[in-house]
């Protein structure tokens, strides 16, 4: 354990500014930043052209532990989160068991204190009667709602339901939103397609849009905290848009689906295209685009759903939905911003700040004194073509393999500790819970 680092004339990404200067690490948290600090430390890191950046929040991830770990378990997924510069995750509850009870939630949470070298927490799942359950569970991102049906059992679509768990909840809700009526008429329609570009189809644009328009209703009635995750279509984006001025609703976007649409990708990738919520069309893309630049969109998660090669190159309609991304998420914003899409402090706060606001994390998803010692030295000019020897996940592909990005993560410091530089973990080092509150 290093108990103190200092940084070298690195740019820093402040709250306010860009700035070249110093950065102290002391005891897992930032001691001091200054244009130049004399002071002495155990490790002093002077690479030259480097960026500090805050640690990636991601709030959307599946580490397929307990139940698929051949998938994914908390130890490989972390270690991919580490190669990605992220330095905290939440975990959705959808493995097997299912995360919903207090005491399966305990157990997550022991075990990757033991194996996950990233901070982690974890969600609670919503069934049809454990609303009690979720009700006394303590420290928690939230509950996730599945409303329309995804990868593993949890399903809650019962109009009366939700309005009881909208009523009485004390926690943030996070929805995965679509239409799950619709979504089985579509599967009457469709039934014996091994079209992969009917996934778009069945799980359509109007059933998200619907689910949508519910959610936010409840919310609304019940001045309820809800989080849509993964949004995908444009006509969301403008019925959110209508919705900023009730702060207790929040959303989310994912890079496959800001960066990849239809029908391109699945032309290209086939089923392991194949995610729920679809990827779409290139306007839906624009619309989540255009949504994330206006301020519509809060925040990104990569909705990390790895599966292996074998099955996803199952046929369509076998196949399972999901793909990885949770080591790649920081190299598309970063390749973004040296394309002059983005803002580099932008999207800080798309991938760092508003995480930490939205689940009103306390002393994370910044570079500022008293906050905790998580941050990612970048390099914005490296240049990396991804491929399957550096994917730490278990998955071991990618959507993304073969594109050439520009800007990489050279190193990730978790609570002042490095857990991962230039392709080396350092697994004897192990994250903490992340401390949060997600009550109104």
């Amino acid at each position: 354990m290093i108990e103190s680092t200092l940084f070298k004339a690195v740019d820093i990404v402040t709250k306010q500014q860009v700035l070249n200067g110093d950065v102290l690490i002391e005891n897992g948290k930032i001691a001091a930043i200054g244009p130049s600090i004399s002071a002495s430390a155990q490790e002093v890191i002077t690479d030259s052209g480097l960026t500090l950046l805050p640690g990636v929040i991601d709030p959307h991830v599946h580490f397929r532990d307990p139940g698929a770990t051949h998938k994914e378990d908390l130890a490989s997924g972390s270690m991919a989160a580490a190669a990605g510069g992220v330095t905290s995750f939440f975990d959705m509850p959808n493995t097997n068991p299912a995360t919903i009870s207090c005491e399966s939630l305990d157990k997550k949470k022991q075990h990757a204190a033991n194996t996950s070298i990233v901070n982690y927490n974890f969600f609670i799942g919503a069934t049809a009667d454990n609303l009690q359950e979720c009700i006394k569970a303590e420290n928690i991102p939230g509950i996730k709602i599945y409303v329309g049906s995804s990868t593993g059992t949890l399903l809650v679509d019962q109009r009366d339901k939700l309005d009881a768990i909208f009523k009485q909840s004390p926690h943030l809700i996070a929805v995965h939103s679509e239409d799950e009526a619709m979504i089985q008429q579509k599967l009457q329609e469709y039934q014996g397609s091994t079209n992969v570009h009917d996934h778009q189809y069945i799980r359509s644009a109007e059933g998200a849009l619907k689910c949508t328009q519910m959610l936010t209703d409840l919310a609304i009635k019940h001045q309820q905290r809800l989080h849509i995750c993964h949004l995908t279509t444009w006509q969301e984006v403008d019925w959110l848009k209508q919705l900023k001025k009730y702060p207790f609703i929040t959303n989310e976007v994912t890079p496959q689906h800001l960066w990849t649409f239809s029908p391109n990708i699945y032309d290209q990738w086939g089923t392991k295209a194949q995610i729920n919520p679809p990827i779409r069309s290139k306007e839906h893309q624009q619309g989540l685009l255009k949504g994330l630049l206006e301020g519509v969109i809060d925040c990104m998660g990569s909705d990390h759903a790895p599966h292996l090669a074998s099955e996803k190159n199952q046929p369509f309609g076998q196949a399972p939905s999901g793909m990885p991304g949770v080591q790649t998420s920081l190299y598309t914003m970063l390749n973004a911003v040296n394309l002059g899409l983005f803002s580099l402090q932008q999207v800080v706060n798309w991938m760092c700040q508003a995480p930490a606001r939205i689940y009103n994390i306390q002393n994370k998803g910044y570079i500022a004194e008293g906050y905790d010692a998580d941050c990612v030295l970048v390099d914005l000019k490296a240049k990396t073509t991804m491929n399957q020897a550096i994917m730490a996940s278990k998955a071991k592909w990618s959507v993304f393999e073969g594109q050439t990005f520009q800007g990489k993560p050279i190193a990730t410091f978790v609570n002042g500790n490095c857990v991962y530089r230039e392709g080396d973990f350092f697994t004897q080092i192990k994250g903490l819970e992340v401390k949060l509150d997600s009550k109104l």
